[in-house]
């Protein structure tokens, strides 16, 4: 029977179709599976974090010691002024009790105000460095990590989750130290009064129990959904802004809107039923609450008929009985926030939990100059134990050559460069630079060694000056400008308002994806690395612009090694070798006239272009 009677509460159905979230009443049939992993080892690490903060925790500790012991005291210096009164003491007396008692509840709330204020403080400085330790590991995990998730739901971790923590031990912690002692106190109080009354009191204690292990059974995995589908929402949010341009190019806003609705219903759910039934808990304490109230007033005014107890007491004790449920009260409503809490520090751990970029070698060595000397050796790499993505690769690169590497899209050439750059470790074979094992170099001086200039240019907020001096941070202004000369950019920045001041928003919007290529090549100039990567950087500017930095980018790369990736084969036919890669191998490599020789693949590409650009 009580089957049945709680069977229309039971989880609901979310079911996408024709364009439409729609939501069906049988709750049963999605009721999500995710639990808590591991709690105890969760509470252990934000206790870790806590640790830190030991002095400040052990003063707010005692300050919650305090106000459970004054909460306690005030009941009782009633029950003794009521008796006092009925025994005919006198009004002085009678005074002073109400004196003192008066005294007691001020400093209670001082005492309260102190331990929220300074455990607030605790609260803050933890979350800080969490938030800080997230943020900095973020940085340090590999590329890898990025490729398999949405930006959004990172963020999610960092700001929404976070923030869950946050407010969690703001107050749910003292408040549930607090109820812990005021439990444990009131109880002691109670059996010194009176154990049979007290054993009346605790016969609501199995029913609340029972109900609330009923109901944190069923929110514990609905917080934690909701925390997930949360992370969610914000990848596709995320996702959604940056592709406006094609989600309007595509007319594809009804779809994204779509999209949205099924995610906002699903947090909507969750987030609906995990607060509907975590609402019974006040509802049954409260209950409970009157039907312990109702026996401790009935049994004790029999008692105290009988001389058995006297009014005072039985005041006392039911003051003691409330106080007894409110505590149950508050760790239920608290137990729910920590659940929702360690949803989110479980999603924030299992970032920290993340496997590093693989730690540079005891005995690798910092970079102090690079003459550009590089050879791949039977080079094969594969993503995450997957099928080969380059095979066998095998060529050199003598300093101040230009290798350009050319080949049909997913070819491989990206993930060459990599390699050359140890975002990625080979799978097998080696690499070396100057005759050194990349993997005895230290990844930070391997990288200052090379600057990038990539086919997605992206730029900070900022001004146009620091987003150029990003190349090199203590160049001058002199510097910064002469860079962009020679990326062909400065005549273009000083048609802007504010020139190399004018403020330019999140990657760079307000000027066009050409002149953004070009700041990226001013910066790589700027940084004057011994080793250049360009990966289809020159893919969005029109032909006359790019043949006007053809010079700068010649200056550039002379002398230095430089990497060459591009589609538009009419840039490479100057490199000293040109590398054509099809499905991870390395077909043919040569000089431009040399492979036009040979035929094969790289013909069929040149001549490929040059029809595509007569018609």
């Amino acid at each position: 029977m009580f089957k049945a009677l709680i069977e229309p509460f039971r989880y609901p159905k979310l079911e996408v179709g024709h364009g439409e979230a729609k939501v069906f009443g049988a709750m049963g049939s999605r009721k999500p599976k995710a639990k808590a992993k591991n709690w105890s080892g969760t509470l252990g690490r934000i206790w870790h974090y806590l640790a830190e903060r030991r002095a400040k925790l052990v003063l707010v500790l005692f300050m919650v010691l305090l106000s459970s012991g004054l909460s306690l005291l005030g009941p009782y210096l009633i029950s003794r002024a009521v008796d006092d009164y009925l025994g005919g003491a006198g009004g002085r007396t009678w005074g002073i009790f109400l004196l003192i008692l008066a005294l007691v509840y001020l400093l209670n709330s001082l005492v309260s105000w102190l331990q929220n204020v300074w455990m607030i403080e605790v609260a803050q400085e933890t979350v800080y460095r969490m938030r800080t330790e997230l943020f900095a590991h973020l940085h340090r995990l590999p590329i890898s990590f990025f490729n398999r998730r949405q930006q959004g739901e990172i963020m999610s971790r960092l700001t929404n989750d976070i923030e869950n923590i946050s407010s969690t031990l703001n107050s749910s912690a003292i408040q549930i130290f607090s109820s812990i002692l005021t439990l444990v106190g009131t109880v002691g109080v109670m059996l010194w009064l009176s154990p049979l009354l007290t054993l009346l009191t605790f016969i609501v204690v199995p029913l609340m129990m029972l109900g609330m292990r009923w109901i944190t059974r069923r929110t514990g995995p609905l917080f934690k959904e909701r925390q997930r589908n949360m992370g969610e929402l914000n990848g596709f949010i995320e996702e959604t802004l940056s592709g406006q341009r094609i989600i309007k190019a595509f007319s594809q806003e009804e779809r994204v809107i779509t999209g949205f609705r099924e995610r906002n219903t699903r947090i909507m759910l969750s987030g609906y039923w995990a607060q509907a039934i975590s609402g019974f808990i006040p509802k049954l304490m409260n209950g409970l609450n009157n039907l312990s109230f109702a026996i401790v007033a009935g049994v004790g005014g029999l008692l105290a008929i009988r001389g058995l107890v006297t009014v005072g007491i039985i005041i006392a004790f039911a003051e003691y009985a409330r106080q007894f449920t409110r505590p149950l009260n508050d760790l239920a409503n608290q137990w729910n926030t920590l659940l929702s809490a360690i949803a989110g520090a479980e999603r924030v751990f299992e970032v920290l939990d993340e496997e590093t970029e693989a730690r540079d070698e005891g005995a690798a060595v910092k970079l102090q100059h690079v003459e550009g000397a590089v050879k791949f050796s039977g080079v094969s790499f594969s993503y995450e134990g997957g099928a080969d993505t380059l095979q066998d690769i095998s060529f050199e690169a003598k300093p101040g050559e230009m290798i350009a590497l050319v080949g049909p899209t997913g070819a491989g050439k990206t993930t060459l460069i990599g390699l050359l750059s140890r975002f990625y470790d080979p799978s097998r074979g080696s690499i070396t630079l100057d005759g050194r094992e990349l993997s005895t170099i230290t990844r930070e001086s391997l990288r200052s060694q090379m600057a990038f200039v990539l086919q997605d240019s992206f730029l900070f907020k900022g001004t146009i000056r620091d987003n150029i001096r990003y190349g090199r941070l203590d160049a001058t202004d002199e510097e910064v400008e002469e860079a962009a000369k020679l990326a062909n950019a400065h005549a273009f920045i000083m048609r802007l308002q504010d020139g190399y001041d004018r403020m330019l928003s999140v990657d760079g919007s307000g000027i066009s994806q050409g002149q953004k290529q070009l700041l990226a090549i001013a910066r790589a100039i700027l940084a004057n690395p011994s080793m250049l990567v360009l990966d289809e950087a020159t893919s969005s500017i029109d032909t006359v612009t790019e043949i006007k930095i053809q010079e700068g980018l010649q200056a550039l790369m002379r002398g230095r090694t430089s990497f060459v990736i591009a589609h538009r084969l009419g840039t490479i036919r100057a490199a000293d070798r040109i590398l054509v890669l099809e499905g991870g191998r390395l077909l043919q490599q040569g000089s431009h006239e040399e492979l036009l020789q040979q035929g094969g693949l790289y013909s069929e590409l040149v001549r490929g272009s040059k029809e595509a650009a007569e018609a």
